[in-house]
């Protein structure tokens, strides 16, 4: 199937956003920025095939192979490509009950994903069906706020990565949602969770001053915002309540946004909160623009598949 076949115009536009206190002009200079692209998914739940024609609320849209080829296509565009997962990777088609996750791993293996963080469903198996699993992923599990030394799992995921893109260096690091009263204890066993703000505010500290990073990623499944429950802890929440995170790539809430959010964090500069829905619907995009300087603007958008 041709790409202009599936892929839709993009949804409600772009934000042009100004990160860490630049204004939103023009770079001075001559020279051509440089230009990083983070494409990613959240809460895609097993769903490998596209929605039917049929399909009351999703017809015709998402599947892999459609999001495989666009992929392709935006990192032929632009080699300087990160693709990310927000967790959720699990659970909600019959793949799932079929093959326990093989097939989700493998397709995001193919698909050439570079990290991604945990959700609840994830452990829907069990964390012994999850560690079970791993061998078919080809890409890094990152998560800051899961302690997993006494589990299975110890060692099999880190707090963060980095990776270097045409001179900028990326730091990625992941949080994952209270598994207690969303996953039965027997399913997680004694995987510690910790408190997100703090895990956060320390790794960015490693990111930021050890790491010497010039773009951070906070891969979320803490979920976007809850009105109704203000004191749990969201990505806006999270925005608000640290420093030096540029991005936060969420999931768990299925919000479908059709641009970032920016949000000032706690030292009054721009944090951007995005997340795309679920299923696999949605392709995240943001495009970073570096100058000389390392000064940074944004572009971001939401591509329907």
């Amino acid at each position: 199937m041709k790409r202009r076949n599936f892929i839709q115009k993009t949804s409600a536009g772009t934000a042009l956003m100004a990160l860490g206190g630049l204004g939103l002009q023009s770079f001075s200079g001559t020279s051509t920025p440089t230009k990083i692209t983070i494409l990613h998914t959240n809460d895609v739940h097993s769903h490998i095939d596209s929605f039917s024609p049929n399909d009351a609320k999703y017809a015709n849209k998402g599947g892999v192979a459609r999001r495989a080829t666009l992929v392709e296509s935006i990192r032929h565009e632009n080699p300087n490509t990160l693709l990310l997962d927000a967790g959720d990777i699990f659970q909600g088609t019959p793949y799932f009950n079929y093959y326990g996750g093989e097939l989700e791993f493998k397709l995001m293996s193919k698909l050439k994903y570079d990290a991604a963080t945990l959700g609840n469903h994830d452990f829907d198996n069990g964390i012994d069906g999850l560690y079970a699993q791993l061998p078919h992923a080809e890409f890094q599990f990152i998560t800051a706020n899961y302690d997993f030394s006494n589990t299975i799992m110890d060692t099999h995921t880190r707090p963060y990565k980095t990776f270097y893109k045409d001179g900028i260096k990326i730091g990625v690091f992941g949080l994952g949602i209270k598994l207690e009263g969303l996953v039965a204890p027997n399913m997680f066993k004694e995987t510690k969770y910790l408190d997100p703000i703090e895990s956060s505010q320390e790794m960015t500290r490693i990111l930021k001053v050890d790491e010497a990073c010039d773009l951070i990623i906070c891969l979320s499944h803490l979920g976007y915002h809850y009105k109704n429950n203000p004191n749990k802890i969201s990505d806006l929440a999270l925005a608000k309540a640290t420093k030096d995170i540029d991005l936060i790539i969420g999931g768990h809430t299925h919000t479908f946004l059709p641009k970032p959010t920016i949000v000032k964090n706690i030292e009054n500069k721009n944090t951007l909160v995005n997340q795309v829905g679920c299923y696999g619907i949605n392709l995240g995009r943001i495009d970073f623009y570096f100058d000389a300087d390392k000064n940074k603007t944004a572009n971001g958008t939401s591509i329907i598949i």
